[in-house]
């Protein structure tokens, strides 16, 4: 058995994202005025006194969709319901009870699952006689709870905890995903239709209606008995282009996607062109030192006309700085080197973590400066002392020089191509500083090692205070 799943339900504005958020700890779903917010299922997965649940927040009972999506968002909130072991029946207190509140309860009477009636939006101890009148909806108790005010939480745990299915023996909480992967792109592009391919289910909505996907959903999914979790994003536009503040969060909740995944998928539509959103997706991932594949969807469209390299030197001429990024050429639909791609994001994924020791990486500088030395800087040519790792996702490598001012982009551009051809970084981004080195004597790398200077030439050091090179030329 599975973790078990708490899901949240009722209809719109009554709160339920609130909630989401609230239990969780952590502002995961959008929260708007606007109805018809939340479409797709977002799940976070909770620890409550050593019992782990899946908390799955729902679009709203009963609302029709103004992009004609209500039988989409309907399926998602049924299978919600059917995979449920506990459901949270929301309803608004300061609203009072309603037909579509008394329409929702009859539906959920054919459910054979614990449900709580959770009375949101219970503000004030004023409010709570107001909340008795639905007891009318016969779902025994109430919890009367208040996101604003901090209201009911612990109630409400302990409630859900009541409810679940009791632990098997010998249960073990579920590991973290290996991985995590973030799909992004602009609107169209298959992003959807890829994510359930991964999850063999219709885990999110997919739609021609652009913007069908509003915010950034996580999806746990196995290859090869190893957990991955893949997070859809909002297909994006550009800033100027927004159209509602509901599409501002969406932008802002793809960024923040892209910042928490190890591997980024940047997904194109192989019968368009690119586009300004996808230079400007791009220039973000790149600012945030993310291991990136470019995608190509859609490619049975194209398969047999045009030859997979003229693809690929098109993305490597737009996208210069990342020319080390590889590229994978699928079919999101049905699944047609899915596999692949997942294996080589997994190599990325590697390529991220791993520590060079300072002993190799100083002889590969030293090697580097022989064969080609920095240029001169007002008739002075600076020196490089040494070099060692400092971190991971990103490889981070600092460079001791005497005059970090002195060494142009040119020079640091060639060291870094150095780094990939002969270090295991070959398809990752690496961050790059240069220092200026400060009390020379008795320089150990982090195990201990003693570390040999790598010269350039004779030249005497400047005094230029070095700035960081912070960002990959």
């Amino acid at each position: 058995m599975g973790v078990p799943q708490v899901v949240i339900v009722g209809r719109p504005n009554v709160g339920k994202s609130s909630l989401f958020n609230w239990l969780a700890g952590k502002r995961l779903a959008i929260v708007e005025g606007t109805a018809g917010v939340t479409r797709d299922r977002l799940t976070y997965l909770m620890d409550a006194d050593g019992r782990y649940f899946e908390l799955v927040d729902t679009g709203g009972m009963g609302f029709e969709d103004a992009d004609n999506l209500t039988a989409h968002i309907q399926r998602q909130i049924d299978t919600a319901i059917e995979s449920a072991a506990v459901i949270l029946f929301v309803v608004d207190t300061r609203a009072g009870l309603v037909p579509l509140d008394e329409e929702i309860s009859k539906r959920l009477r054919y459910v054979d699952k614990p449900i709580i009636c959770v009375a949101n939006k219970t503000d004030a101890e004023s409010l709570s006689t107001a909340a008795d009148e639905f007891y009318r909806l016969g779902r025994g108790k109430l919890v009367r709870t208040s996101t604003q005010q901090n209201i009911g939480r612990d109630e409400l745990v302990e409630r859900i905890l009541e409810r679940l299915p009791p632990p098997e023996i010998g249960e073990e909480p579920p590991g973290e995903p290996l991985m995590k992967v973030a799909i992004v792109g602009r609107r169209n592009v298959g992003k959807s239709t890829f994510v359930n391919t991964l999850a063999h289910a219709e885990r999110v909505i997919v739609s021609e209606v652009p913007g069908t996907t509003r915010d950034s959903i996580d999806v746990r999914f196995e290859l090869d008995g190893k957990s991955f979790l893949a997070i859809d994003t909002p297909g994006l536009k550009r800033m100027k282009s927004l159209a509602s503040d509901l599409e501002f969060y969406s932008i802002h909740r793809a960024q923040r996607s892209v910042r928490r995944a190890d591997v980024v998928l940047l997904f194109f539509d192989a019968a368009q062109k690119i586009s300004k959103v996808d230079k400007q997706l791009c220039q973000y991932i790149d600012h945030e030192y993310k291991p990136c594949i470019f995608v190509v969807n859609k490619w049975d469209q194209l398969y047999g006309t045009m030859p997979t390299e003229k693809w690929a030197t098109y993305l490597h001429d737009t996208f210069r700085t990342m020319r080390y990024a590889p590229i994978a050429f699928v079919t999101g639909q049905t699944g047609k080197n899915v596999k692949a791609l997942l294996n080589h994001a997994q190599m990325l994924f590697k390529q991220a973590r791993v520590r060079v020791s300072t002993g190799d990486l100083n002889r590969l500088l030293r090697a580097a400066v022989e064969r080609n030395a920095p240029p001169l800087d007002r008739g002075k040519r600076p020196k490089i002392f040494y070099a060692t790792q400092v971190g991971i996702q990103p490889p981070t490598i600092v460079l001791f020089c005497s005059s970090p001012r002195s060494i142009g982009d040119d020079y640091r551009r060639y060291l870094l191509t150095t780094f990939r051809d002969h270090l295991p970084f070959s398809e990752v981004p690496i961050k790059l500083y240069l220092r200026k080195r400060e009390g020379a004597e008795g320089r150990r790398d982090r195990d201990g090692e003693e570390i040999d200077d790598v010269e350039a030439h004779d030249d005497s050091p400047t005094d230029d205070e070095g700035e960081p090179a912070d960002r990959e030329p």
